[in-house]
């Protein structure tokens, strides 16, 4: 298994308004997070706020290129990010135990936190298609490139690892300084990572590590 320090690129906010970050998705452009009371979109270049959607935003929250994906209290919503209309809603499989959201393979990805436990779930109907169990608690998801990592915070220790999404096995291991905690995780797509940061009401941008050159 591969293990490393995280290189923090950024951080953004506290915000005001904002006391605790659930989940984060980002749309290409923008970067979500959930509030509680509301979705935010960030720009991640200048570090403000530039919209927000007056919705339940409890934890999780994913983009599948055209919808937003929120998890509220025990259903996930699915929401039209322009107008902020709630288009359809399902259950989540924690029944309000849920953490992290992504959108992936044409399906969502939903952390059971305390549960330890990460389940794919049919957009349309909230049926379970498969789970993977993880050994931490788990507060993020994202896919990336093929490889699927989670965050995790459990104590005062916070990681982001890579796993095997058919054993659960951990590959790679990025380690957060003390005291950095992660409640949402998201990729860019490319070389970062945004990760919520709890009750500290910020967002941080991770290096994602470089993969290494298989033969």
């Amino acid at each position: 298994m591969k293990q490393s320090t995280a290189d923090l690129l950024a951080e953004y906010g506290p915000f005001p308004g904002v006391n605790s970050i659930g989940g984060v998705t980002f749309d290409s452009k923008r970067v979500w997070f959930a509030s509680g009371d509301r979705l935010n979109a960030l720009d991640p270049g200048t570090g403000e706020i530039v919209g927000t959607i007056d919705i339940p935003a409890h934890a999780g929250s994913a983009f599948d290129g055209r919808h937003l994906f929120q998890i509220a209290a025990d259903r996930i919503q699915k929401i039209d990010p322009e107008t902020g209309s709630i288009l359809a809603s399902i259950p989540a499989p924690g029944g309000g135990s849920d953490s992290g959201l992504a959108w992936a393979e044409g399906t969502l990805w939903v952390g059971q936190y305390r549960e330890r436990k990460i389940h794919q779930v049919d957009p349309e109907t909230g049926a379970i298609l498969r789970t993977i169990e993880s050994n931490r608690f788990v507060t993020g998801v994202t896919w990336v490139d093929g490889d699927f990592w989670h965050g995790t915070w459990e104590g005062d220790d916070s990681e982001l690892r890579r796993i095997d999404p058919e054993t659960g096995e951990v590959l790679e291991r990025l380690d957060l300084p003390p005291g950095v905690s992660v409640s949402g995780l998201e990729s860019d797509g490319a070389d970062r990572f945004f990760c919520g940061g709890g009750d500290t009401g910020k967002v941080r941008a991770i290096r994602r590590p470089a993969r290494e050159a298989t033969r």
